[in-house]
């Protein structure tokens, strides 16, 4: 029996929420890993699942985030609300409560936690939001952080939003963070961050996802709300 990977536990959780159809976007050098993992996953689930090759073998020629996001859409004519997850983070409770939010505010949304380190908010997206949760203002890894709300890459596109894409590209948004274009989006369009109910995990390292390995042990229902 295969030992259940934490790339298990995020799309069981996400099927569980109704999501039906999954896309993995690889680079080149890796894509043979994602592809066996994807045959195993719809043979025991029957969950659509498509692994894309962007091409990319080395940091000079990837695509960035953005791109591979976009490059998704257009691969596949994608034309519905998307949820968006980067592979290098994992959480400790379901996506439940954040596609709910996503429902109730009709917007796009993202993800955000309180981060009282500064030098760890210059590393990541930082938010400043309104009593609503509404984004006044993003910045990818700032120097000065205009608050202590960090965007994790955790997101909720409108599938009103996805032409969007294409255009940020094209106006000069940059491309290799996402968190980049959702500082970009926010400024087009009215976007929306959630209050995380737990912890997510950065796997980072060779160490840190060693850790992971040993430590996580799944989504915690009890964290739904």
């Amino acid at each position: 029996m295969c030992r259940k990977t934490i790339l298990d536990w995020l799309v069981d959780d996400v099927a569980g929420c109704g999501v039906s159809s999954f896309v993995i976007v690889s680079n080149h050098r890796f894509l043979s890993h994602f592809s066996d993992w994807a045959d195993r996953k719809r043979s025991s689930s029957g969950l659509e699942i498509v692994v894309l090759d962007d091409g990319s073998t080395d940091n000079d020629n990837r695509l960035g985030a953005v791109k591979d996001i976009e490059f998704a859409i257009e691969s596949l004519g994608l034309d519905d609300d998307l949820l968006v997850l980067a592979g290098d983070n994992v959480l400790d409770f379901s996506f439940a409560g954040f596609l709910a939010y996503a429902k109730e505010k009709n917007t796009t949304c993202v993800m955000r936690h309180f981060q009282g380190n500064v030098e760890k908010l210059r590393k990541t997206g930082v938010a400043v939001v309104d009593e609503n949760g509404l984004i006044l203002e993003m910045e990818e890894k700032p120097q000065n952080p205009k608050s202590n709300w960090a965007v994790p890459p955790f997101y909720f596109y409108m599938r009103s939003d996805l032409g969007l894409f294409e255009l940020g590209i094209k106006s000069g948004c940059k491309t290799d963070a996402p968190g980049s274009f959702i500082e970009w989006m926010s400024k087009q369009t009215a976007v929306h961050a959630y209050e995380m109910p737990g912890q997510r995990f950065d796997v980072g390292s060779i160490e840190g996802y060693e850790k992971i390995r040993e430590e996580y042990t799944g989504i915690m229902k009890a964290s739904n709300a």
